[in-house]
């Protein structure tokens, strides 16, 4: 079955999000990254603006500015409802309400929305999807996946995560994936299989903890890279 907008909500988040979601240092700003599943957020834009290397990829891509704008704000709506239904497995500490939550979103979604185009032209918004990326061994230093590998756990079988992951080693040297929660903010019921897998591999894997917590307990990303 093709990929289809309707199958996706997307759902941006910020760049200052991003660098504590990650534990992103200057150093690692100014390499060479790969924002694997992206969507709408403003990392790219923002970072791309400060004179960084990035690409994002994600099947998203594949639609104009206007498809993606319509469906941003097709879901608006059932998003905010869905968080205030569930507000109760958030920490409303940074960010202190439901209604300030869609404020910033709103804001990192019109910031890609405005450079989507541009973004484009330069290659630096590539229409892709795990677990086969259309790039080089080793084209990039760092890849990130925020918010799609264990959090859409019940969706995604174990064996999915696995090769996804395998894909991203392949195209970076090092990659970062947050958070460890599935939708619920449970603990990814995939996590200690994909670890073990991994184990067997020539990796260095840790799991760390992170100065950033909107889902309850969701404070840690993991890191893989090459042994």
């Amino acid at each position: 079955m093709a990929f289809t907008l309707n199958q996706v909500v997307p759902w941006g988040r910020t760049y200052d999000e991003y660098v504590a979601m990650f534990a992103l240092s200057k150093a690692d700003l100014e390499k060479r990254v790969l924002d694997c599943s992206g969507g709408p957020a403003s990392f790219n834009c923002v970072l791309t603006e400060q004179g960084g290397h990035v690409v994002s990829a994600d099947p998203v891509y594949h639609f104009t500015t206007d498809e993606i704008r319509r469906r941003i704000g097709e879901t608006y709506e059932e998003v905010m409802e869905q968080t205030g239904k569930n507000r109760n497995e958030f920490i409303w500490e940074t960010i202190t309400s439901v209604e300030e939550l869609g404020r910033i979103r709103m804001g990192a979604m019109d910031d890609f929305l405005r450079d989507y185009q541009a973004g484009k032209r330069e290659g630096r918004y590539i229409d892709a999807a795990l677990p086969s990326l259309p790039f080089k061994d080793g084209e990039f230093d760092i890849a990130l996946c925020s918010h799609f590998l264990f959090l859409y756990s019940e969706q995604l079988s174990e064996e999915f995560h696995y090769r996804a992951i395998m894909e991203l080693c392949r195209v970076a040297s090092e990659v970062r994936i947050f958070p460890l929660l599935e939708l619920g903010a449970n603990k990814s019921r995939h996590l200690e299989l994909v670890l073990n897998r991994l184990a067997a591999k020539v990796f260095k894997i840790s799991v760390e903890k992170v100065p950033y917590e909107f889902q309850k307990n969701g404070n840690e990303m993991l890191k893989i890279s090459a042994a």
